[in-house]
C-alpha cells in the first residue's frame, strides 16, 4: 500500500512502505537514499532509466537540465548515465499511484547495483487522478511523469515551453529523492513551509510548494526553471553533497 501526501500540478513526493526482498535498495521512502545519491562513499555513479509510453518520449533537454542539476549538487565521479526504454501503455486515460507502482513493477530493468544507484522515471499517457498533478517521487529511486499533462500545459501561446514546465517538474521532483526538504537531507536551518510539509519557504526556491501548481505557469514565460536556494544547497552538501 502506497501512503501519499498529495499536492497539485507537479506533484510532490509520495512514501512508499511496500517491502521486496529482490532489489530491496530501490524499494524504500523516498528521501531515504539521499546521502546515497550524493556521496561517493558506496555509489560513484548513477544510471537514469527513462521508460516512457508511446507518443510520449522524455524532451531530451530537460533532462539534459536535470543530469546538470545532479552534477551540480552530487559528488559522482563515475558519471551519470541515461537511457531511454519504450514501454507499453497502461491502457488507461487516468492513473493512480498503485498504478503506477504496478507499471514499474512490470517494467523496470535498472537497479542499484554495485558502485552504481540506478533510478527509474516513468513517462505516462494519461493524467493522475487528481487532476492538476503533473507527476512525483514515489519510491527513494522512483519517479513518474505524467506527460500528456506537462504536453497540455506548455508549448503555445499563454504557457511556458515544454522544456521549461518539464525541468521544473523533473528537478523538483528529484529535489525531494535528494532528501529535500526535511526529508532525508536533515535541514541546517529550519526553511521547511509548515503549510506545505518537505517543500522550502523561499517563495524563488525550486522546492517552494507553488513550483508544482499552476502558479509556476505565468514565472515560467519570462523566467528560467527555478533553482535552490543557500538552504536547500547547505542542505545536500551538510549530507555529503556538494
Amino acid at each position: 500500500m502506497l501512503l501519499l501526501s498529495m499536492l497539485f500540478l507537479a506533484a510532490c513526493s509520495k512514501k512508499d512502505t511496500a517491502g521486496s526482498t529482490a532489489n530491496a535498495e530501490n524499494y524504500k521512502d523516498v528521501g531515504a537514499s539521499a546521502k546515497d545519491l550524493l556521496t561517493a562513499t558506496t555509489y560513484t555513479s548513477i544510471k537514469i532509466d527513462l521508460q516512457y509510453m508511446p507518443g510520449y518520449q522524455p524532451d531530451m533537454a530537460s533532462i539534459n537540465n536535470l543530469v546538470a542539476l545532479i552534477n551540480l549538487v552530487a559528488n559522482k565521479p563515475g558519471g551519470i548515465s541515461v537511457t531511454q526504454t519504450p514501454i507499453a501503455s497502461g491502457g488507461k486515460t487516468v492513473y493512480s499511484v498503485d498504478d503506477v507502482a504496478n507499471i514499474e513493477k512490470a517494467n523496470r530493468t535498472v537497479f542499484t547495483t554495485g558502485s552504481q544507484v540506478g533510478i527509474n522515471f516513468i513517462y505516462l499517457d494519461g493524467t493522475y487522478t487528481t487532476a492538476n498533478v503533473l507527476g512525483f517521487a514515489f519510491r527513494n529511486t522512483s519517479m513518474a511523469i505524467f506527460t500528456k499533462k506537462v504536453v497540455d500545459n506548455s508549448g503555445s501561446v499563454g504557457k511556458p515551453s515544454r522544456t521549461k514546465l518539464e525541468s521544473t517538474v523533473l528537478e523538483h521532483e528529484f529535489g525531494h529523492i535528494l532528501g529535500l526538504v526535511n526529508l532525508g537531507s536533515p535541514m541546517q536551518t529550519n526553511h521547511e513551509d509548515a503549510s506545505h510539509l518537505n517543500h522550502c519557504n523561499n517563495t524563488n526556491c525550486l522546492m517552494y510548494y507553488q513550483a508544482q501548481i499552476t502558479d509556476i505557469m505565468g514565472p515560467l514565460m519570462t523566467g528560467n526553471v527555478p533553482t535552490l536556494d543557500a538552504n536547500c544547497r547547505a542542505d545536500l552538501l551538510a549530507n555529503g553533497g556538494k
